[in-house]
């Protein structure tokens, strides 16, 4: 997962969660990014860290006092962490993040399944939405 920060043609700024870089550039090429605040297609990615964006829960960066030896989460765990802030909606996710993207439904963090299909009118709706890897994305043998 590829989350960034982008900026638009007239300075507005905002975040972008992507499957990898080349997604976003692919989309971004096919007019598929565009500004939340003005709309403008003409995106770029700023120059910043990628992070994953784990809302309340997300870890502080390292400080100076922070013990080096202290590993990262990995991605296992950051998943892990996610789903288990989260309400499991099974096949229906698409369904229930649309219903409480419309407000007819309790304002939650849900996860579940969705086909790319319903996944990109989901984004295409404007519904904040982001892919999680599979678990079998993350054994590290693969």
């Amino acid at each position: 997962m590829w989350v960034t920060e982008l900026r638009c043609e007239a300075g507005h700024r905002f975040e972008g969660f992507f499957p990898s870089r080349e997604s976003f550039e692919q989309q971004r090429q096919q007019g598929l990014v565009s500004c939340p605040t003005c709309g403008s297609d003409h995106v770029e990615a700023a120059l910043n860290a990628p992070r994953l964006n784990l809302g309340a829960a997300a870890p502080q960066p390292a400080t100076a006092s922070a013990p080096a030896d202290v590993p990262p989460p990995s991605l296992r765990e950051l998943v892990a962490r996610l789903k288990a802030g989260s309400e499991d909606q099974g096949r229906g996710f698409a369904k229930e993040a649309r219903a409480i993207h419309e407000g007819r439904a309790r304002q939650r963090p849900i996860h579940g399944q969705a086909s790319g299909e319903e996944f990109l009118s989901l984004i295409e709706d404007g519904i904040a939405v982001l892919p999680l890897p599979a678990e079998s994305e993350l054994d590290p043998t693969h």
